[in-house]
């Protein structure tokens, strides 16, 4: 496969029964092949996007001691601002070109999990900051979750099936700032070769040239969204539980060509994590004579803490 297929959630959404198999067969099918979807007919409107982008503008271009009160120690980078080149991807010692914020999970009636998550930060220099990253976080986890129910159908099980976990999961929204590269990266790039932890990622902002997917010929094809679009891909934790049925793809973001160099780039995933005592067991039907279970038994807490000591977030 040479390019990332295009899926429209309203299709699922119609109340069309041919429709909505339709976009289930589309985008099952994508994800046994390439791992990747660019869908249409999300839950964001143009405007929550365009004052999203502005604020976190705003707060990239803050002077770095300003934005350095906001990185919370002891945290993991869970919540709050992580400073350029913290974060390596898995295997590499060079930390990626990057800085980024992380807004969390607005817990409802919970108070174990208010426990147990950390606290989202406001920056108090940008009021609207916080706000619009709620809205923007509700909106994604919304469109996450009816992709999550059109994958359970693919799967064989109950279309609600992870309702219950995503339901006050450990869900993470990650504005990114690229800064302008100023010098010839030693053996560094945007984001390293890496493939994401939880069970699906949304990214908003890959309109551009940057990020790429690896395909199943090991050819690297560029991932370029239009501008209605979100980029959507399975992530470990769902390739996991499908027995690598959903298939979780090596992807990156290069640097861009040396005429480029003086350019930000944002971009912004939602990673769409399931509360901690998730059984990421390898579902049964998953499973056969052609391919035998390929993973362990482990909660979606354990595996998470598993990969933020393996990138560096945790020591």
């Amino acid at each position: 496969m040479d390019r990332i297929p295009s899926v429209d959630l309203r299709d699922f959404l119609s109340g069309d029964e041919s429709r909505k198999q339709k976009f289930i067969n589309e985008i099952g099918h994508a994800y046994e092949t390439i791992g990747f979807v660019a869908l249409k007919g999300h839950f964001l409107d143009n405007e929550l996007v365009d004052n999203l982008y502005e604020q976190i503008k705003r707060f990239f271009e803050l002077p770095v001691e300003t934005k350095q009160k906001y990185e919370i120690p002891g945290i993991g980078g869970q919540r709050g601002y992580v400073s350029f080149g913290k974060e390596s991807a898995k295997g590499k010692k060079e930390g990626d070109l990057k800085e980024f914020w992380h807004f969390g999970q607005y817990v409802e009636n919970n108070p174990a999990l208010e426990e147990e998550y950390p606290n989202n930060v406001n920056v108090a220099e940008l009021p609207e900051f916080n706000e619009v990253g709620k809205q923007t976080y509700k909106m994604l986890e919304k469109t996450a979750k009816f992709v999550l129910r059109s994958l359970a159908l693919h799967l064989g099980l109950e279309e609600t099936y992870f309702d219950q976990y995503i339901f006050n999961g450990n869900s993470i929204l990650r504005p990114i700032h690229y800064p302008p590269i100023h010098e010839e990266p030693k053996g560094a790039v945007r984001a390293a070769a890496h493939g994401d932890i939880n069970l699906i990622t949304l990214l908003m902002g890959a309109h551009g040239k940057g990020l790429q997917v690896q395909n199943h010929e090991g050819e690297w094809i560029d991932a370029i969204a239009e501008p209605d679009e979100l980029m959507i891909n399975v992530g470990d934790m769902l390739s996991r539980h499908s027995n690598n049925k959903l298939k979780s793809t090596i992807h990156r973001v290069v640097n861009p060509p040396k005429e480029l160099w003086g350019t930000s780039r944002y971009s912004i995933p939602f990673f769409m994590h399931p509360v901690s005592e998730m059984k990421l067991d390898v579902l049964e039907n998953c499973i056969d004579d052609k391919n035998p279970k390929q993973f362990e038994d482990i909660t979606a807490g354990d595996f998470l803490n598993e990969r933020l000591r393996e990138l560096g977030l945790i020591k």
